[in-house]
Order: structure tokens, then C-alpha cells, then sequence
């Protein structure tokens, strides 16, 4: 009842940010970032792959309410990069990987409705061969 309409989780407002950054002054070298009408899923999606980068010493993430569609993503690095640059090549990464997942599925899709187009065929001429048996 009281969460709000479906659209409103996904579509951002007008003059909304997708993401803001915000220097958390607590410790060096460490940002907090919010991102808008986002999940669990791209929170960790980026949190794991943020710590797996090599500058980068600590990152986490958290939803503050589930009816509020926003994950805050922290980053701390070494200082060689800054966590903006960080999550900007894990971005990077990402689309790149996926691009590739994505160009993998296609081909391998399409050689199976290669293959599967081949073995109607030689079932079709098996069916006509044997009278139909």
C-alpha cells in the first residue's frame, strides 16, 4: 500500500541524477555514491567488482529502506586513483564483459538454430525415405 508505483523505481525525474558523489570526510581517500531508482543488483554487482580492483582497498553497499529505490556505494582507495576513477573502470569492465557475454549468446545462439534447422532436415528426409516411418 504504501510503496510507490512501479514506474516511479525506474524512471528518474526530471532534473533527478543517476548518481551523485558525495567525499565522505571520515576517511581518506573514500567517496560515497548514490545511485538512483537502482537495486540490490547493480549494488553488488559494482561492490564485488570494486573489490576485486587493484587501488581500491575497501568498497561496500547498502539500501536504506527497500521502499526507496537508492543504493549508496562506499569506496576507499590507496590514493593512486581517486574512488570516482575507480568506479568509473569498473563501469568500464563491466560493459565491456557484458558486451562480450553478449556477442558469446548471439553466436552461439544462432549456430544452434543452425544446428536445429540441420537435424529437422535430415528428419524430414528420413520421415520421406522409409514412407514416412
Amino acid at each position: 500500500m504504501n510503496a510507490p508505483d512501479r514506474f516511479e523505481l525506474f524512471l528518474l525525474q526530471d532534473g533527478e541524477k543517476k548518481i551523485t558523489e558525495k567525499v565522505f570526510t571520515g576517511m581518506s581517500n573514500t567517496s560515497d555514491f548514490i545511485l538512483m531508482k537502482e537495486d540490490h543488483t547493480l549494488g553488488n554487482l559494482l561492490s564485488e567488482n570494486l573489490k576485486q580492483a587493484p587501488h581500491v582497498m575497501m568498497a561496500g553497499y547498502k539500501i536504506a529502506h527497500p521502499n526507496v529505490p537508492e543504493v549508496m556505494i562506499r569506496i576507499q582507495t590507496d590514493g593512486t586513483i581517486t574512488p570516482r576513477e575507480a568506479l568509473v573502470n569498473i563501469c568500464k569492465q563491466l560493459v565491456a564483459s557484458y558486451g562480450q557475454l553478449g556477442r558469446e549468446f548471439q553466436k552461439e545462439f544462432a549456430l544452434r538454430q543452425y544446428a536445429d534447422q540441420g537435424e529437422q532436415a535430415g528428419l524430414n528426409a528420413q520421415g520421406q525415405g522409409n514412407g514416412g516411418f
